[in-house]
């Protein structure tokens, strides 16, 4: 396939989508128009530039760092129409109005580049009739792009095309959504809502619908349908608040009106209470009120029965959430069904509902069932989707249960299970998805995923249950214990990089964890050409394993500890100066130990959505493991390069971030903070991220590499911890610090600035970890940082004392 390269992007519409999805843009490197009318009042582009300056103010941001903002080009249709010939993609966002877009069509058709591509972000309107208001000229390049939002968060993007959409058109567009903004796209059949909305819209009525039937207050529902049943936190009512309730009322009414026939017509009226909050304005969050609303700190919820607002503190069950517990699915469903308690039969209920619907559906809405539980897992934040939820939990032994309810009127249809549920290829094989593929109810086979080039980059797939892919037990191990696993994947062409994988909860790093560190740096300087550290699905590591440490603690006292610290500084700077490149592969937290392991490695590859800080002081200690090392080597280095500025003026930076234990909200952001280097690529697709590791260790190792010789560098001294503690004295004196972060301060910045010695010494490595060292054990001793360690232990949460 040849290369689609994308320029520069088009945008039209600067409401809250079009201006995400321009940000998420640039977030990518990808050069953005964004367009919207002509102001009446002030500049002419005044809607697109109030658009984006309202980027840099939302949370959570859509910016990888508020400085991109300045990137994107406000443009309106009445001057800068010339400019979407520079555009390689034209993604139009305006409102949900089919008229409405049509005159903008008419508006732009002819100012598109004749090789452009020109999608609508629309949420669920036809897109065949959308086509009807394009010429022929662009019909064979027009197609459905619909982002979720937050587009910059939210996996999911689904292609729709229409019989007139050139294929290569969408495999070009599905190439670019991948691996340049890392999106997991689903393609979706031209049918109202498409898959997502379709299957999650039905999924919010049936669960209000259910939760009149039991009688369930939102805040209970949403107890139940949050994190306990493995979906987004926000549960229903409260997704319905934070996407504006006007919003779910207009997907609703594009199922009542252009589905009359379905079997589930009668369920797609907006219910009463939403059609009441909508006429009263009350949208949600963008409104301050809808199902929910904040007072002070004090969250309400609606209560229909009166139309007032009442506290919102009632929680599921401890019966039911013990039975939401339990690991085995089909122990779990069965307790549910069985259960004479409301909440339980509402859970099952929802669940019930929603397995009867995608079956009925799937031929309707999606080539396979694949692309049903990845909508869900991607579009709407589940962990398992609705297919692979019911597979596990017993193909048949479900499907019976939910017949039983539909011939009993228990279910919201009477409508039966198609054929292919309970007989045939799917029934025999226990599930829609195999080692061969998921299930495509048109053909009758189960259909492999897709093989354009872009999914090469992808080492491991989105697993799905069922598919056989356990990446515990892939490739080759040359050595494993209870702490770490170090590996080789069986791929000819990266089966030359050794790869170490944590086992540890959160990822934390153990003595155990340490040990195999040293073992891997030895193993890969004998055999293999790099090393990679990289753990299956998130955090890369939640930093060091306090809990390992304490029983250490508990029999020989801080004595016992310092060993292991030690150990672990070595392992830093063993990973620094192998005589193979390492590579961090990062993706989610990298805090503490981890954010350390990752600055020691030659090379970081780090997944957009990382989040990397020095956090030790939350528990009342210091990094020890090298993480000041490292700032004061940096700012030495950063000084170097300006030597007309102070060092202080660099250091300032590390020691800021390691006080305050302050986290990047990016990847990009990490870059600013210093964690990461401009050498460091930043990777959009999750997927992705392995891979890329594994190509950076091996062009190092082509490139004739060499690690970094130990040249001392200079440091701040006495007269920069001076500096720095005038600073502390005047935040503790005014009440903005405690004295214990006072100390805290106080020893960060002896450690950075090398101690009591002269200013512009020049010290090494070695010197610096001792001093770390001896701070944290010192610090370990002190009753205030034992507060932090338990009560961090005990609750999760720190303590400030």
């Amino acid at each position: 396939m040849p290369n689609f390269i994308v320029r520069k992007v088009a945008v039209l519409g600067a409401g809250v989508m079009g201006a995400q999805i321009a940000a998420h843009c640039v977030n990518a490197n990808v050069p953005v128009v964004l367009f919207d009318l002509p102001a009446r009042e002030g500049p002419k582009n005044g809607i697109a530039l109030k658009a984006i300056e309202n980027l840099k103010k939302l949370s959570p941001a859509p910016l990888g760092s508020p400085d991109l903002a300045a990137l994107i080009v406000p443009a309106n249709y009445e001057e800068h129409l010339d400019k979407l010939r520079e555009c390689d993609l034209v993604i139009e966002a305006i409102a949900e109005r089919m008229d409405w877009k049509h005159d903008l069509y008419k508006k732009v058709a002819g100012a598109i580049a004749p090789d452009a591509i020109f999608a609508t972000n629309t949420s669920g309107l036809s897109i065949t009739e959308l086509a009807k208001g394009i010429g022929e000229g662009l019909q064979s390049r027009f197609c459905g792009v619909h982002f979720f939002n937050p587009p910059r968060y939210m996996h999911l993007a689904e292609l729709i095309p229409t019989a007139k959409t050139d294929p290569a058109i969408l495999d070009r567009l599905e190439t670019f959504l991948t691996t340049t903004l890392g999106k997991g796209v689903v393609r979706a059949k031209d049918t109202p809502n498409f898959v997502g909305n379709r299957v999650g819209v039905f999924g919010i009525l049936s669960a209000m619908i259910e939760a009149e039937r039991f009688n369930i207050p939102f805040d209970v529902v949403d107890d139940l349908t949050g994190a306990k049943l493995g979906r987004a936190r926000s549960g229903t009512f409260r997704t319905g608040d934070v996407v504006g309730l006007d919003t779910l009322g207009h997907v609703i009414k594009t199922m009542e009106d252009q589905l009359p026939n379905d079997p589930f017509a009668p369920l797609y009226g907006t219910p009463a209470v939403l059609k009441g909050l909508i006429e009263k304005g009350a949208l949600g969050q963008k409104t301050g009120a809808g199902f929910f609303k904040k007072e002070g700190k004090a969250i309400l919820r609606l209560d229909p029965a009166t139309g007032t607002y009442v506290p919102a503190d009632a929680k599921a069950d401890d019966l039911v959430v013990r039975i939401l517990k339990k690991k085995d699915a089909g122990e779990r469903l069965q307790l549910l069904r069985e259960s004479t308690h409301p909440q339980a039969q509402f859970v099952w209920a929802i669940l019930r509902d929603t397995f009867q619907y995608i079956a009925v559906h799937l031929a309707e809405i999606a080539e396979t069932a694949r692309d049903v539980d990845f909508a869900m897992r991607w579009g709407f934040g589940q962990t398992q989707g609705p297919f692979e939820l019911w597979q596990s939990a017993g193909w048949l032994k479900v499907a019976k249960w939910v017949q039983e309810d539909i011939r009993e009127g228990k279910a919201l249809s009477d409508t039966p299970l198609p054929e292919w549920v309970t007989s045939g290829p799917v029934a025999e094989r226990g599930g829609v998805h195999t080692h061969q593929g998921s299930w495509n109810p048109t053909t009758q086979n189960f259909e492999a995923r897709s093989t354009l080039p872009v999914y090469a980059r992808q080492v491991f797939r989105a697993p799905l249950f069922g598919d056989g892919v356990d990446i515990a037990t892939t490739g080759t191990t040359v050595f494993e214990d209870e702490s770490i696993r170090l590996w080789t994947l069986p791929n000819p062409g990266l089966n030359e990089v050794l790869i170490a994988s944590f086992k540890t909860k959160m990822h934390a790093i153990g003595p155990g964890v340490s040990a195999g560190l040293l073992k891997a740096v030895d193993l890969a300087e004998a055999d293999y050409r790099g090393l990679v550290i990289w753990n299956a699905g998130e955090p890369f590591s939640a930093g060091a394993d306090l809990q390992a440490m304490l029983p250490l603690f508990m029999s020989g006292g801080v004595q016992a500890i310092e060993p292991e610290e030690e150990r672990l500084q070595q392992v830093m700077l063993r990973l620094r100066y192998a005589h193979v490149p390492t590579v961090a592969a990062i993706a989610g937290m990298a805090l503490g130990g981890g954010c350390e392991m990752a600055v020691h490695c030659t090379r970081r590859v780090a997944h957009l959505e990382s989040y990397i800080g020095l956090v030790e002081v939350g528990v009342g200690l210091v990094p020890g493991a090298g993480g000041l090392t490292y700032g004061a080597r940096r700012a030495a280095e950063e000084h170097a390069l300006a030597p007309d500025a102070p060092l202080l003026h660099f250091l300032k930076k590390y020691l800021m971030q390691a006080a305050t234990a302050q986290v990047s909200k990016s990847a990009i952001e990490a870059r600013s903070m210093g964690y990461l280097r401009d050498s460091d690529p930043i990777v959009f697709n999750v997927q992705e991220v392995l891979f890329v590791a594994i190509k950076q260790a091996m062009a190092l190792h082509d490139g004739g590499y060499r690690p970094p010789l130990p040249v001392p560098f200079e440091v701040a001294g006495r007269d920069g911890v001076a500096a720095i503690l005038s600073q502390l004295v005047n935040m503790r004196d005014g009440g903005f610090i405690s004295a214990h972060d006072y100390h805290l301060g106080k020893t960060i910045a002896e450690i950075l600035c090398g101690g009591d010695i002269a200013p512009g010494s020049r010290v090494d490595e070695q010197w610096l970890m001792k001093h770390e060292r001896q701070a944290f054990m010192s610090l370990l001793n002190h009753p205030k940082t034992q507060e932090r360690v338990m009560g961090m232990m005990q609750t999760g949460k720190p303590v400030r004392n």
